[in-house]
């Protein structure tokens, strides 16, 4: 992990010394020799990334380098802070303050190359300490690995030794699962059950494969646990081992000698004739199955292959084969009770639970959220602990009981298999999701517009950072590492290199303790004030240049600054639900703005729920101007927010994709000028119930996918669906629209 977050430091720094390369000239030798340390750096991490066999003091390493590239990331924005604060004014102030402080700049100048030359000094030095003090570390550590997996392969493969009445909750998931097995149905099936660590799918697996009414089905069986790293060879041989096992002594000397191309064929040959069973356990990847899928010949005699992961995109991928899968769901409350209790109160009388230990005992089991093999280790290790007192030191230091406890190392283990699966920039992304409270709801678009704000988001070519977060968290739900609910879509640092701040607050609090804190943080680049009870915005906010994300949403503001402007590097501006009737003029100088969101509801008991806006600075003909000129705009959504008869996009929106237009009621006529929104790729009209047709210039937006319009008047419909006039020229220009 520690090699992932430097790796994802260094590619945001070096996203920084390319993007503002034009600032930093004053401290460019300095700046162009660090980008080469850290270029070589990276390439180092990427290298030993996922490498289990690292000693402490390659680990120590990797730390060294993480704090010095915070360092280096903290000194490129102490320079940029300065730099900008001397473009702040106007004219006049601006050559002031320039005469002023040639002395302070040129003395910040040399302060920040000195510490980026003292800096590389130390990057360089630690190949050479690590030379000194890390050689022939390595070798000890890759048995131990190799150890681990081994255990973790044996204890996964004694879930077919389970006894009946250690399992809860299965009968009605293995009847499931052996009418898919022995269906009648002679092609080749392959069934998959998918979940989290520790969900209980390997247990389910087991239970259904040991059957004996499933054994006598099959003419052969056999079980494989692949987990994260295999061998192809090894894999074929122990393979033959499980499907030959009455006669397996005589072909344990030959396969010795064969080629991976001759185990292939051995197996083959056994398998074509026969109506076989295979279980595939714990596979992370589907190189595995297009590695062996020719070994395993659909004859129709009706054998099947069963696999469990934790990907859903391993689950439903094609086998080109008729394929089934089964989603292992958490334990019910009930059913997670019984299991604990059959392990934690083994010893008691009738097994149950003593009433001095209920109330301790029920906030375990829901502390392990459904996750069986969290309650059977639980329940494990508290079946040694007898009074009250012992039961709530143990749930009141459940973290360090986790890292401390032998009987609770496996579940640990088993979980963080899950993450170090991860790619390093998603590994961020789930870690951040920490910041919130236990069993927090989390916004998805407002969870990718912080892993935005904070330079977890890769930039790729032909898509917008939206969307390549958007696939993160998709990424995630599919590696049962985030678990969706609804859809809307150690080191220790000094507190001074914070850089994200979300506060939580229930009950009063001070403005006092938040300008305190703004006036503090210079850097920061996430402040999330969701439903903080403030009515003004401190103006120590306006001061954070750094600032990505700014929510808001839910306060009591009635207005903003009309120094917001001062936020350069704002992306995201969420005022939904405040008192704020009206934008200052400032809002057009965010230029890096990419979400606006400013929309709040209020009931109103003789009606419905209602939507309302604010005002914009100008009237929306001296505002598109303002608005067109923000170059990273994606989404703009009009709501009742002018009263004109035609409206003119003549220019700009070079990254609109969505645009609605919602209750603007004397809109007649909407023209689109050649060369704008050309990326528009949904176009809403509701409820404006004067427009007459659709926009002239319509024939300009090619990459127009999806067009909806509601409430529009009797003459907008005829004119695209009545054989209008626009209708064969519209639906030849967009055969494949969705309206």
């Amino acid at each position: 992990m520690a090699s992932a977050a430097t790796e994802l430091l260094i590619d945001k720094i070096l996203g920084i010394l390319e993007n503002e390369a034009s600032s930093i000239a004053g401290v460019r030798d300095q700046v162009d020799e660090i980008t080469q340390e850290l270029e070589s750096m990276k390439a180092f991490l990427e290298a030993s990334e996922g490498n289990t066999s690292r000693t402490q003091a390659e680990d120590a390493w990797v730390a060294r380098v993480r704090d010095l590239a915070f360092d280096v990331e903290d000194i490129i924005d102490e320079f940029m802070y300065h730099f900008y604060e001397q473009k702040i004014g106007g004219r006049i102030a601006r050559w002031f303050r320039h005469s002023i402080q040639i002395p302070k700049n040129l003395w910040c100048r040399r302060q920040i190359a000195f510490k980026l030359q003292k800096i590389t000094r130390t990057i360089q030095a630690i190949p050479d300490r690590n030379q000194r003090y890390a050689a022939g570390g390595a070798r000890g550590r890759t048995s131990t690995s190799h150890g681990d997996v081994r255990k973790w392969v044996q204890k996964s493969e004694s879930s077919l030794l389970i006894k009946e009445d250690e399992l809860v909750g299965i009968e009605s998931k293995t009847q499931l699962l052996m009418g898919w097995l022995m269906k009648e149905e002679h092609s080749q099936i392959v069934v998959s059950v998918v979940g989290m660590g520790g969900s209980g799918k390997t247990t389910l697996v087991a239970k259904t494969f040991t059957n004996e009414i499933v054994k006598r089905h099959f003419d052969c069986c056999a079980w494989i646990s692949v987990s994260q790293t295999f061998v192809i060879e090894d894999l074929f041989k122990k393979l033959i081992k499980e499907f030959y096992k009455p006669k397996v002594g005589n072909v344990l000397a030959d396969m010795n000698a064969m080629s991976c191309r001759e185990l292939q064929e051995m197996l083959i040959n056994y398998l074509e004739s026969k109506r076989y069973l295979l279980v595939l356990d714990d596979v992370w990847d589907i190189t595995l199955w297009e590695q062996i899928r020719l070994s395993f010949p659909d004859s129709r005699s009706g054998s099947r292959i069963m696999l469990t992961t934790r990907n859903e995109d391993i689950a439903s991928c094609s086998f080109g084969a008729e394929s089934h899968v089964y989603h292992i769901q958490p334990l019910q409350e009930k059913e997670a009770w019984d299991l604990f209790s059959k392990k934690a109160f083994s010893t008691y009388h009738d097994k149950s639970c003593p009433p001095e230990l209920e109330t301790s005992a029920w906030k375990l089991v829901k502390k392990c959220k459904g996750l069986p093999l969290a309650v059977v280790a639980l329940g494990g290790l508290m079946s040694s602990k007898k009074s009250p007192d012992q039961w709530s030191r143990v749930y009141n230091s459940l973290n360090w009981h986790l890292s401390n406890n032998p009987s609770l190392e496996y579940v640990k283990s088993i979980l963080f298999l899950s993450f170090n699966d991860l790619p390093y920039r998603l590994k961020h992304c789930f870690l951040y999701c920490s910041l919130f409270p236990e069993d927090y709801l989390i916004n998805n678009k407002k969870l990718t517009r912080l892993w935005m704000a904070e330079g977890f988001v890769e930039h790729v070519k032909g898509i917008t950072p939206e969307e390549v977060a958007e696939g993160y968290v998709t990424e995630l739900i599919f590696r049962s590492m985030l678990q969706e609910v609804c859809i809307n879509g150690a080191t220790k640092y000094c507190i001074s290199k914070l850089r994200a701040f979300m506060l939580f607050v229930s009950g009063t609090f001070s403005l006092s303790l938040l300008q305190t804190f703004s006036s503090r943080f210079k850097l920061l680049r996430v402040l999330d004030l969701e439903r903080v009870p403030i009515d003004k915005c401190p103006d120590e906010v306006v001061c954070l240049f750094n600032l990505r994300y700014l929510n808001l949403r839910g306060t009591q503001l009635k207005e903003l600054p009309e120094s917001i402007g001062r936020l350069r590097n704002l992306q995201t501006l969420d005022l939904r639900d405040t008192k704020i009737e009206a934008l200052p003029r400032g809002i057009v100088k965010l230029l890096n703005l990419r979400h606006l969101l400013m929309s709040r509801y209020y009931e109103d008991p003789n009606i419905f729920r209602l939507i309302d806006g604010m005002k914009t600075p100008l009237k929306i003909r001296d505002l598109l101007p303002h608005i067109e000129a923000l170059p990273n705009l994606d989404w703009l959504r009009l709501d009742n927010a002018c009263a004109v008869e035609d409206l003119c996009f003549r220019r700009g929106f070079v990254k609109l994709t969505h645009l609605e237009l919602v209750n603007i009621l004397l809109l007649e006529k909407i023209t689109i000028e050649q060369g704008v929104m050309t990326n528009l790729q949904v176009l809403r009209f509701q409820r404006c119930k004067a427009l007459k047709t659709i926009p002239e210039g319509f024939e300009y937006l090619t990459q127009l996918e999806t067009f909806y319009f509601t409430s529009a008047s009797e003459e907008f419909y005829q004119s695209i669906e009545g054989g209008g006039v626009n209708h064969s020229k519209f639906r030849q220009q967009f055969p494949n629209l969705r309206m």
